[in-house]
């Protein structure tokens, strides 16, 4: 949201290249692919192909770098497409326990990798003049010529005392070795309120006495505004990514001409979440749902938004089965159980993997089809469901993928399966709704077995009962913080965290966990007084 003539970011001087510890050997890097990461030597077993802990590992032994900032190591990190190898995968594999007869066990290849790696730390991979470890210490890529770290430093012309209002009555320049408040106001009146602030409030905030009053004031009257929290605002442009609407299934007002599921009550219970103090982590736990335009909270204008605690039959009753949210209270899990993800996601499908997927990339930052989040089970896959996912060029992702979503296929899309006819009542079921035999439905389409897919999952390494408790899960980890920050950042920002930023933005989405106690506003009350922000 940086304003078009707002000049270009510079960073402070003073930076210094962060320190990357080796551990011992003990702490040692499964890298994505025990076997392929030995050059010209043949793999363990194809089952060994992928090591989903590998990023995870990856990070014990270089804790300090950026790209292991709360969430573990990308596999673009020695990998193309896994099992291929990048330029520095390749390096590391070449100084794998040399002499040593292949295949490799897991045993050896972990008590062996820590010396390979460090073997080429000083080497340099991808020939761009910068040796490995200090690309991965600066955040860049030691296997790509075209990304390199960058030290930035202010020159003497730049370090100059920069006149500004409260010195003079006119404004020299920006400073753009630190944080510049006077700046940080101007661009928070247009992120956040947007307009441009006018020279008499500019004049007012650089004379104030409690300049951090002042701006979180400025802030707590845009966090009102249409523009903020209304229809198009800035929130329900960021709630985009986890709603995905789409017009032509939309119901209730304006619908569109295959009427399936109304969206307006995830944008609403969206805006709910981020707003006064509220609870961010309601975003998967609420068992409520929010509705605009007849409720008690008032907050500018013509907006209001009131929290709903109606069952199925009661929803039904007052805005018809067009509308209705008909998940009882007791399975709602916030933006995962509402009717417009089980419409858009789970569809007709038995195990809802599609469902699953989407839940851990828009909530918790974590994207499967890039490898990202994994963590294995034991015996998995079991293909409940007869789709062939035990294949090794799928069970590496489908170990984590289908526990994950075992939690959701109890949950109705939009129908399938043969039998069963809609409706209240016994035999019957609801799109929309939780069912505990809903997979009975599904043998003749799916196979015999599916009917034994467990509700109990895997989230992260850790067993979940049902959804509402993967809800519980998702919500209180640190991917949930990140990834709701991270979101923040890059629209105010304009772009992730810099390797020199990482300092600042790890300590706010851990703040956000603590201090702020899951309240938007607050950190972002914290996040405008970060050099990141107020740098110009």
């Amino acid at each position: 949201m940086r304003h078009p003539s707002s000049p270009p970011r510079r960073r402070p001087s003073g930076l210094r290249r962060p320190r990357i510890s080796g551990l011992a050997a003990a702490q040692t890097l499964t890298l994505l692919t025990l076997a392929t990461l030995a050059t010209g030597l043949p793999p363990l077993t194809p089952a060994a192909w992928a090591i989903p802990e590998a990023p995870v590992e990856f990070c014990r032994t270089y804790p300090d770098a950026p790209a292991c900032a709360g969430a573990p190591a990308p596999c673009g990190t020695c990998h193309t497409t896994p099992p291929n190898r990048n330029s520095y995968g390749a390096a590391v594999a070449a100084k794998l326990a040399p002499g040593v007869e292949r295949p490799l066990s897991k045993e050896v290849f972990l008590l062996r990798l820590p010396e390979a790696l460090h073997a080429v730390d000083e080497a340099d991979s991808d020939q761009d003049g910068v040796s490995n470890v200090e690309e991965l210490a600066a955040g860049s890529l030691p296997h790509d010529p075209d990304s390199r770290p960058t030290y930035p430093v202010c020159d003497a012309v730049q370090e100059r005392a920069v006149k500004r209002f409260g010195d003079t009555d006119q404004v020299w320049g920006y400073n753009v070795c630190g944080y510049d408040a006077v700046y940080a106001f101007k661009k928070a009146t247009l992120d956040f309120c947007g307009r441009s602030a006018t020279r008499a409030e500019i004049a007012s905030y650089a004379a104030s006495d409690n300049r951090e009053a002042a701006l979180a004031a400025l802030l707590d009257s845009c966090f009102d505004s249409e523009w903020w929290q209304g229809p198009d605002g800035v929130l329900w442009n960021l709630a985009n990514t986890r709603i995905e609407p789409i017009a032509s299934v939309k119901s209730g007002d304006d619908a569109g001409p295959i009427p399936l599921a109304d969206y307006l009550d995830d944008y609403n219970l969206f805006v709910w979440t981020q707003i006064d103090g509220h609870d961010a982590r309601d975003l998967l736990t609420a068992d409520y749902f929010v509705e605009r335009g007849d409720g008690t909270k008032k907050t500018a204008g013509s907006l209001k938004l009131t929290v709903v605690k109606r069952n199925p039959i009661e929803d039904y009753q007052k805005r018809g089965f067009g509308k209705a949210q008909l998940v009882d209270f007791s399975y709602r899990a916030g933006m995962i159980t509402a009717r417009w993800f089980l419409m858009q996601y789970v569809m007709f499908t038995a195990v809802p993997r599609t469902a699953a997927a989407q839940a851990y990339r828009a909530y918790l930052g974590l994207d499967i089809a890039r490898m990202e989040g994994l963590h294995s089970v034991a015996g998995e896959p079991l293909d409940w469901d007869a789709k062939d996912v035990k294949r090794p060029e799928c069970a590496s992702c489908h170990a984590t993928l289908d526990p994950l979503t075992y939690p959701f296929s109890r949950y109705e899309g939009i129908g399938g399966g043969v039998g069963g006819s809609v409706g209240f009542g016994p035999g019957k079921y609801l799109p929309y709704s939780y069912n505990p035999s809903r997979l009975e439905r599904f043998v003749k389409t799916d196979g015999p077995k599916v009917t034994e897919t467990p509700e109990e999952g895997v989230l992260l390494g850790q067993k979940v009962k049902d959804l509402v408790a993967w809800g519980k899960v998702a919500a209180n980890s640190d991917a949930f913080a990140r990834k709701l920050v991270l979101d923040y950042w890059q629209l105010l920002i304009g772009e992730p965290p810099r390797p020199s930023e990482m300092g600042e933005f790890n300590q706010l989405w851990q703040d956000f966990k603590t201090t702020h106690k899951y309240s938007v506003e607050a950190m972002l009350k914290a996040l405008v007084r970060t050099e990141a922000y107020g740098v110009p």
